[in-house]
């Protein structure tokens, strides 16, 4: 490990953000054209998220965008990772696009540009239009094309501004949560349709990319993987093969499509008859040149042959509000990983990586995070160490710019590094907000 300031440890070019998703923080969900997505239709279901609430309103930076951007501005922070809401572009997600949706992402866009903030734009952050989950959702083929076409006439309106462009965030989650287990949206629980719905999650992505770059692209061009590191909860063979296996169904199952071609055989094996459809020319698809790779961490994976949780907290070890063991090392472990997995590996961005911590309570006016804090430094260093043996990093990006809503778990779970109070929507910079701007200043130097 290098000695100097944790600061000086990053290239000057390296990217450093904040970022948030359509649906978490936006609201304005019945406004300008937006049509319905899955999780407004999610939200409805009686039971399936922790407080009833729903993303009617969030963090109402709909309409509250200005005020957002002075605010980004103010961390200094050079980029900021934000999601279109697919709904709000194109309502039934086919037919007709909707030109004042986009007018909102312009808006968005050339403010950041005004700010000298790089604009990093998600297609997929998970809300897809509830019009095309009535034709089959992901599970069907042709969606796969919708998202095609939805991506470049994205491009064609804000491309020459973008700095990136990601396809998919966490396509794990939509799949698996959202289509095996059931518990996000469209809450279905089927192994063959997550299966399915993965390989063309995959597809589209590849597509999307060779249709970007057909007409033009100018934007870095990549998609966003959920990755942990995946160790074994014992030495004992049975729990080594069962993290192996778990690796596979995770890690590898996106990453070895996207960098070698295939799926991982021993996932394959495993899913037997609810292996997903591939056509022919799908693996060649899949497996397009991308200008970098986003990884979002939290946490690693301790897998146990029985299939016992690893209960972090249990055992007396740090986790955040999630319950989410905070071990930092983890993300060291994955990226070096990664490099030493794929030797296509392209510039990796850090594009989501946070805690959860209970500090609703503003004290006048101050919100003091220090677990937040912490778990920042501890993080930023574990990628400083990972850019030290010879991981391509490129960039780091915290979850989140502020509170808001949490998916399943509504507004009881605080990733931000600004408050929110949702009953005025006043803002209130934490401690850890604070600690990040003076760390960026120190980086600068």
């Amino acid at each position: 490990m290098s000695h100097a300031p944790l600061s000086r440890q990053f290239p000057p070019d390296f990217v450093w953000g904040v970022a948030t998703s359509s649906f978490q923080i936006e609201g304005g969900a019945h406004e300008d054209g937006k049509g319905e997505s899955i999780w407004d239709r999610f939200c409805r279901q009686p039971g399936v998220i922790a407080d009833a609430s729903n993303g009617d309103v969030a963090c109402d930076h709909f309409h509250r965008l200005e005020e957002d951007l002075d605010l980004i501005a103010s961390l200094g922070v050079n980029a900021y990772r934000f999601s279109i809401a697919w709904p709000r572009v194109q309502p039934a997600g086919h037919g007709e696009f909707n030109p004042k949706g986009l007018d909102f992402y312009e808006r968005l866009v050339d403010g950041l540009k005004q700010r000298g903030i790089q604009a990093w734009a998600t297609l997929n952050h998970w809300d897809l239009p509830q019009g095309l989950q009535d034709r089959g959702g992901w599970n069907d083929r042709d969606t796969v094309h919708r998202f095609v076409d939805y991506a470049r006439h994205v491009q064609a309106r804000l491309g020459d501004r973008l700095d990136g462009l990601t396809t998919h965030n966490e396509p794990w989650v939509v799949a698996t949560l959202g289509h095996d287990k059931g518990i996000f949206a469209p809450g279905l629980k089927s192994r063959k349709v997550a299966a399915q719905v993965s390989h063309h999650l995959l597809l589209s992505h590849g597509l999307a990319l060779q249709a970007l770059r057909a007409d033009g692209a100018t934007a870095k061009l990549g998609i966003v993987l959920n990755l942990s590191s995946t160790v074994p909860a014992t030495a004992m063979p049975a729990d080594v093969a069962a993290a192996k296996l778990a690796d596979s169904h995770s890690r590898r199952w996106y990453a070895d499509p996207l960098f070698k071609g295939a799926y991982p055989e021993d996932a394959l094996a495993d899913l037997g008859a609810d292996a997903p459809v591939v056509q022919p020319g799908d693996m060649a698809a899949i497996q397009q040149p991308m200008d970098y790779l986003g990884v979002n961490y939290y946490t690693r994976s301790v897998i146990a042959a029985s299939g016992e949780e690893w209960n972090a907290k249990g055992r007396g070890l740090p986790v955040s509000d999630m319950d989410w063991e905070i071990y930092p090392d983890g993300l060291t472990d994955l990226l070096v990983l990664l490099k030493n997995d794929y030797a296509n590996l392209p510039p990796v961005y850090i594009t989501e990586n946070g805690g959860a911590f209970r500090d609703d309570a503003v004290v006048l006016g101050r919100v003091q995070d220090d677990d937040r804090v912490a778990y920042l430094q501890t993080h930023i260093a574990a990628v400083a160490s990972a850019l030290q043996q010879g991981v391509p990093m490129a960039g780091y990006m915290v979850w989140s710019l502020m509170d808001n809503f949490e998916w399943a778990s509504g507004y009881l779970k605080r990733f931000g590094i600004v408050h929110v109070d949702y009953g005025t929507q006043v803002r209130t910079p934490k401690a850890s907000a604070d600690w990040y701007r003076d760390f960026l200043l120190a980086c600068k130097g």
